[in-house]
């Protein structure tokens, strides 16, 4: 009896067992009833028929990763690269990524796999590595396309990595180097030019500059010139007009005051206070009183106290020069 009851309990247990179902999140469980699917059972406590319903498969409704082994793709130059590349996908639909494929991770590798021959191979080895996001946009097109029909959606396709062969990298490395020198020397080229540019404008300036200096210069020196001339030109014709109204008397004052002015300087002379000077008397006999009486008038006022002698010799009377005394002022 206590056998019996025994077996009872555990044949309950195991029919409980069955029965509940508890679904994580993050996962749905699809049920199959007598082996036929009926429902997709989202997280939480769930009760079956025992016997009669059963857990089918647990699908991941989570985002998930699928990397793509590396692949050797023959580009349309006929470069062979190394490619790898990854798969972000999720399931919208657990029914159809359960019963729709067999095995879905397996399809969507191989049908990134092959698209990713298709594309790459269509395009160049220049344009496969300058021409990334192109690739990614047109794998995620087709990839996204092929397996809507599965209850999943390629989110993102990315490459990881393209490796070209290693002669052509090289090849690569070189022409890029060279590139670099050809734009170096180039920027080179073109800063000297501009520099000689710029020199070339400064000194052009500069002569310009010194050109108009010089024109101004002259100017100004012919405009002073002019001026001195015609300043030069009244005198000489006031001089005229006195000379013309009054005769000899203008010339003799004018002839006096010069010689004046000429004894002042002597007089004025810092290292003699006798100044000694031939007089050619034929010569000056006429108009020495003259003069004697201007040189007086012009004197006077002047020095206050200077007394001017002026001796003459007469022709043959003497070896020895005549000579005019001008005796110095104590204050001088």
């Amino acid at each position: 009896m206590g056998f019996v009851l025994g077996f009872a309990l555990l044949v309950l247990v195991l029919i409980l067992f069955t029965m509940v179902r508890v679904v994580k999140q993050g996962f749905v469980y699809t049920i199959e009833r007598l082996g036929k699917y009926t429902l997709a059972a989202q997280p939480g406590l769930h009760f079956l028929v025992p016997f009669v319903d059963r857990v089918g498969h647990k699908v991941n409704m989570m985002e998930q990763v699928l990397d793509i082994p590396g692949q050797e793709i023959i580009t349309a130059d006929n470069a062979m690269v190394g490619v790898d590349a990854v798969v972000f996908f999720q399931v919208l639909d657990a029914g159809k990524a359960a019963y729709e494929v067999a095995n879905l991770y397996g399809a969507i590798m191989a049908l990134t796999t092959t698209n990713l021959r298709t594309v790459m191979g269509s395009m160049d080895l220049d344009e496969t590595l300058s021409k990334r996001d192109e690739i990614n946009a047109r794998l995620l097109v087709v990839v996204d396309e092929a397996t809507s029909p599965w209850g999943i959606k390629i989110t993102r396709v990315e490459i990881k990595d393209i490796r070209p062969p290693l002669d052509i990298s090289e090849a690569m490395a070189r022409q890029m180097k060279a590139e670099r020198v050809k734009r170096a020397e180039i920027l080179e080229a073109e800063g000297d030019r501009a520099s000689r540019i710029l020199r070339s404008e400064g000194e052009k300036q500069a002569a310009i500059l010194t050109a108009e200096g010089k024109r101004e210069a002259a100017y100004r020196d012919a405009e002073a010139r002019e001026r001195g001339a015609e300043a030069e030109a009244k005198a000489t014709q006031l001089v005229s007009d006195a000379i013309a109204q009054s005769g000899n008397a203008a010339i003799n004052y004018f002839i006096a005051q010069e010689y004046t002015k000429a004894v002042a300087k002597f007089a004025d002379s810092p290292n003699a206070k006798t100044i000694l000077f031939p007089i050619e008397a034929t010569q000056l006999i006429g108009s020495l009183g003259g003069i004697g009486e201007l040189l007086g008038d012009a004197l006077k006022p002047a020095t206050g106290d200077v007394t001017t002698r002026v001796a003459v010799a007469a022709p043959g009377t003497s070896t020895r020069a005549p000579r005019a005394t001008v005796p110095r002022s104590r204050d001088s």
